[in-house]
């Protein structure tokens, strides 16, 4: 995809989450990342409804900013450091949507209680240890829950998604949050049975193939 195409997308993604009550006012913020290299990233305190494509900044590896003229979200380096640790993923998203945010002030990770959590590429959706927002401490602790996962809460922050597209962020993004509504409402009655690291194993080994073969 072209970068004109790429922003194109990331705008109406944002305008999505706003729309499903994920993140409110400026909130939350995305990123794609580039063909041309870096990564294009949502503006700092700028509410969806204003966002349009050439609200997008694209900065570099390094940080800095290659085009746009505003100052990208403040969380851009964590979204670096995705990067620079999984080569297979181009997007980015972060959330601070109700069900994710409320686990993550539970600083409990997300576990195998439902089949469904292995969209997330594994067993569970860590929880990161609490740092302040913007913040290298913070950048190095996401880096490593996305590792061998998809996704991961942050303590007393939110909820953090990646995919090799946009639309793949977006799927994994919107599931967890789901995910972890169900939780939190089954834990009003009871710890729930989790599944076996070898059933989750045979999940992830089948969604592999999932909705990827074609009828004959």
């Amino acid at each position: 995809m072209s970068d004109e195409e790429l922003r194109r997308d990331a705008v109406a993604a944002i305008a999505r989450l706003d729309e499903l009550g994920l993140n409110r006012g400026s909130t939350g913020n995305l990123s794609v990342r580039s063909p041309a290299g870096g990564f294009w990233i949502t503006p700092t305190g700028m509410p969806p409804e204003e966002i349009v494509p050439a609200s997008l900044v694209l900065l570099a590896d390094d940080g800095s900013v290659k085009q746009g003229d505003w100052a990208p979200s403040t969380e851009w380096p964590f979204h670096r450091a995705i990067y620079r640790a999984r080569l297979d993923l181009n997007a980015v998203v972060h959330m601070h949507s109700p069900n994710a945010t409320a686990l993550a002030c539970l600083r409990r990770e997300l576990p195998a209680f439902h089949y469904m959590v292995a969209v997330a590429g594994g067993d569970s959706v860590p929880c990161t240890p609490y740092h302040l927002f913007g913040t290298e401490a913070l950048s190095q602790v996401v880096a490593a829950a996305f590792v061998d996962r998809h996704a991961c809460l942050m303590a007393n922050h939110g909820l953090v998604a990646g995919g090799a597209t946009l639309a793949q962020a977006m799927k994994v993004a919107v599931e967890i949050e789901a995910l972890c509504g169900i939780y939190l409402q089954a834990l009003a009655v009871g710890e729930p049975a989790l599944l076996s690291r070898e059933q989750m194993a045979e999940v992830i080994e089948r969604f592999k193939s999932y909705g990827k073969s074609r009828r004959r």
